[in-house]
């Protein structure tokens, strides 16, 4: 196809809240040699964008200072080293910023073919979410089928990300939800149960659920005051896989606990990791979780659309912390697809 020079995009036009977040016109990027060019149907919201729009994540040397890291779409342009791939090809990609537009450079190690039955709308919601949870708590925590793995914010992206990668591996998925329409949710991914937070001890119910045994591995992106509930909630030898700190970038923390009863407590970012390492990341997702993930009957998970003009609007539910599974910006490229 004929590309055309500019396109569509979302800048912020200076730190700040969601009215930060503007449409603008940019020149479509032009991939290199190990890049494809991925004509984007759709780009999924994530807490780093909404970081980025404050101003407190800077893009990494190199990257695309636009917002979004995953999208979903069709390649329509690749480096002469790219291999593996096709013009045309229907794909869903981890990038490395540049998402909230028409068309984005991706290097083609972070790029995976959609599964069956998903539209491009319901894959803009996987890379971001499934890359993190692959190499935090699978990669990096060791997930083994049988481990009890407590779930903090089990209805968002990440946390039905790893509730499903959990069934998927054999491993049981306790959810912590804040009302009984996300426990619902998280029940039709595959958690074995789930925790009110707003009216059940944390700590009591996992001791209960596992018969005093705790939680082998736990996923937070809450931070401060939880700290001290993860490690009393972890059974000897578990390890707490920290993703974000939304309520707490700093917390006190047991020490002697941890060191008694053997706790391993790991935080990364995925944004700043190597090329290298994201398509490592992507191997273990091809080569592990997209048959599962192309089964019949598989759950998908839930996805509110918006326009990509609306970009605003969208991370203001984001912040508000109501929605369930992701939301997703849609181009007009992605709004004329249809219905999975």
């Amino acid at each position: 196809m004929n590309l055309p020079e500019h396109m569509t995009a979302v800048c912020i036009a200076e730190p700040g809240g969601p009215e930060a977040l503007t449409p603008c016109t940019s020149p479509v990027p032009q991939p290199g040699p190990t890049e494809v060019l991925v004509r984007a149907a759709a780009a999924g919201i994530n807490g780093p964008d909404l970081a980025q729009r404050r101003g407190l994540y800077a893009p990494p040397p190199g990257a695309s200072p636009l917002p979004g890291l995953e999208v979903a779409g069709e390649i329509v342009a690749m480096g002469e080293a790219v291999t593996g791939f096709a013009l045309g090809d229907k794909v869903m990609a981890l990038t490395n910023g540049g998402g909230y537009a028409e068309y984005v450079a991706v290097p083609f190690g972070q790029v995976l073919p959609v599964p069956n039955n998903w539209s491009l709308a319901e894959a803009a919601a996987l890379p971001e979410t499934w890359f993190t949870i692959t190499q935090t708590l699978v990669m990096r925590a060791g997930l083994e089928p049988g481990m009890h793995v407590l779930v903090h914010g089990g209805a968002g992206g990440i946390g039905g990300a790893a509730i499903q990668i959990c069934s998927i591996i054999g491993a049981h998925a306790i959810a912590v939800v804040s009302d009984t329409d996300k426990a619902s949710y998280c029940d039709r991914l595959g958690a074995i149960a789930t925790i009110d937070r707003t009216r059940e001890n944390i700590v009591d119910r996992v001791m209960a659920l596992t018969d005093g045994h705790g939680a082998d591995r736990v996923v937070d992106l809450i931070g401060g005051a939880l700290a001290a509930v993860n490690i009393a909630a972890s059974a000897r030898g578990g390890h707490i896989v920290q993703v974000s700190t939304l309520e707490g970038a700093t917390a006190n923390v047991p020490l002697r606990t941890m060191m008694a009863r053997d706790l391993t407590l790991s935080g990364s970012t995925l944004r700043p990791q190597t090329a290298a390492t994201k398509a490592a990341i992507a191997a273990h997702i091809r080569d592990n979780f997209l048959l599962p993930l192309s089964a019949p009957g598989w759950i998908k998970p839930a996805i509110t659309t918006y326009p990509l003009a609306e970009a605003a609007r969208a991370h203001a539910e984001m912040e508000s912390r109501r929605h369930r599974g992701k939301l997703i910006l849609l181009t007009p490229f992605g709004a004329a697809e249809p219905a999975s």
